[in-house]
């Protein structure tokens, strides 16, 4: 696990400095731009080690607010969560019986609080962003031993799969991805944006902020506690991207 993690923020900082190298020398201390192409990684309070993806679309209105249009990816998980082990060593969530994935479609603003110094320091705003979220809720499918010779893959129920000890592992990846359901809603975010980099040809920073979405009904996450339909989470964005 630690690996992973290692893993997860080494590479985007690799590619920061990759791109840092074949930047112009010019750009250096010049932080003009008109627009802004963006993407990046995602961890929140709701997600898992990868929370979501991220990408972003930042044009200039003055010379310091901008207006932006992104799009969001992000895997929803119920904060009440536990994973157990099988038998056979694999693991699986306790009454866990469906998935949720969102796409976030947002337009917002943003206003730039402090500028860089000269090739140096950190530019620091501020950001609020709205738009409708597309839920998919797929089923969340678990191997299954009926008996010492016969298996199943099916959708999780803990009213039909009483035995822990029968549980043998989760379902191939998006099996059961056809079956899925969708979920109408909204989301708004309010966030600080803190960026790095010296160069106006390219972009590397984190937003921190907390991210509001609710559906227009409850989302069957877990079927042994209560679900919500208006989750809320704190979270934090790596991201890299160009500018011109």
């Amino acid at each position: 696990m630690a690996k992973k993690v290692q893993f997860i923020f080494i590479f985007p900082i690799l590619f920061f400095v990759i791109g840092t190298v074949y930047a112009q020398r010019e750009d250096a201390g010049n932080y003009d731009y008109d627009q802004e192409v963006v993407f990046g990684l995602n961890k929140n309070t709701n997600g898992g080690l990868i929370g979501g993806l991220f990408f972003k679309l930042g044009t200039r209105l003055d010379d310091s607010q901008f207006s932006f249009l992104s799009l969001e990816l992000s895997n929803v998980k119920n904060p009440k969560e536990v994973r157990y082990n099988t038998v056979l060593g694999n693991s699986y969530i306790f009454g866990k019986s469906n998935y949720l994935y969102s796409i976030r479609p947002q337009y917002g603003r943003e206003v730039i609080l402090f500028k860089k110094a000269p090739n140096q320091g950190v530019q620091v705003s501020a950001l609020a962003g709205i738009g409708p979220s597309i839920g998919l809720i797929a089923p969340y499918y678990i191997e299954y031993a009926l008996n010492r010779l016969e298996t199943v893959r099916e959708q999780y129920n803990p009213e039909i799969h009483q035995s822990r000890f029968n549980i043998l592992g989760t379902g191939r990846l998006f099996e059961g991805i056809g079956q899925s359901e969708f979920a109408i809603g909204a989301n708004f975010k309010a966030a600080l944006n803190f960026e790095f980099g010296v160069f106006r040809s390219n972009v590397t920073g984190v937003e921190l902020g907390y991210q509001l979405e609710g559906f227009t009904r409850e989302i069957p996450l877990i079927l042994t506690v209560e679900n919500k339909q208006v989750f809320q989470s704190a979270y934090f964005t790596f991201y890299y991207g160009f500018r011109k």
